[in-house]
């Protein structure tokens, strides 16, 4: 399903250099976690938080991360600009995303930890969280190079920085925050589930 929305965003985009280029890394990971199903196969919380997340990076991958058109689509349904009542001078797309990989990445890297390194507790949460500091940060890196060797124009699509100077160290904020906040679901419900069960197991007696 995942490889499906991947090649449907491709269907006509903005810039086809571009989509290729914001493709490179998702459709490996997909590959990857094809070639392991058989060592390594996910819950299915975890299936479905990569497949949200490759929904949302598709959809930047077609527009360009900087020309997704949400605040049109605002307007023309409530009659009202999203960027005018949130206060954003640029197109927030990018920060979107790169939000949502911190706290949809966080259940497939944490399950994979738990499973593959036999962690647990703060070690396996603070592994997680770091891995997530980590590739976003190997992504911008990434993302510097790449621009280094493309044109002004096709280097300002991929990057997408919409004159930001800080907009690398700003992504990876958000995806490490993201990460913070999905640890902190996590743990909340576990705790929940821990209290019901020790409620159901007292009245049961």
């Amino acid at each position: 399903m995942a490889l499906v929305i991947t090649i449907a965003s491709g269907i006509a985009p903005v810039d086809r250099v571009d989509w290729l280029l914001e493709n490179a890394v998702p459709v490996t990971f997909l590959l990857t976690l094809t070639a392991a199903w058989r060592h390594l196969r996910l819950s299915w919380p975890a299936y479905f938080a990569i497949l949200v997340l490759i929904g949302i990076h598709g959809l930047g991958a077609h527009f360009t991360y900087a020309k997704v058109p949400y605040d049109e689509w605002s307007r023309h349904l409530t009659g009202h600009s999203l960027n005018a009542a949130l206060g954003f001078k640029r197109n927030q797309y990018d920060r979107l995303v790169h939000f949502s990989y911190g706290l949809l990445i966080l259940f497939p890297l944490r399950e994979m930890l738990w499973r593959k390194a036999s962690l647990r507790g703060v070690w396996l949460a603070v592994l997680a969280a770091s891995l997530v500091l980590a590739t976003s940060s190997i992504y911008e890196l990434i993302e510097w190079i790449g621009g280094e060797y493309l044109g002004d124009d096709q280097a300002k699509a991929f990057l997408a920085t919409q004159q930001d100077p800080w907009d690398s160290q700003k992504d990876v904020a958000l995806a490490f925050l993201g990460s913070l906040i999905s640890l902190t679901l996590h743990a909340v419900m576990t705790s929940a589930k821990i209290s019901n069960s020790r409620h159901a197991t007292s009245s049961n007696a």
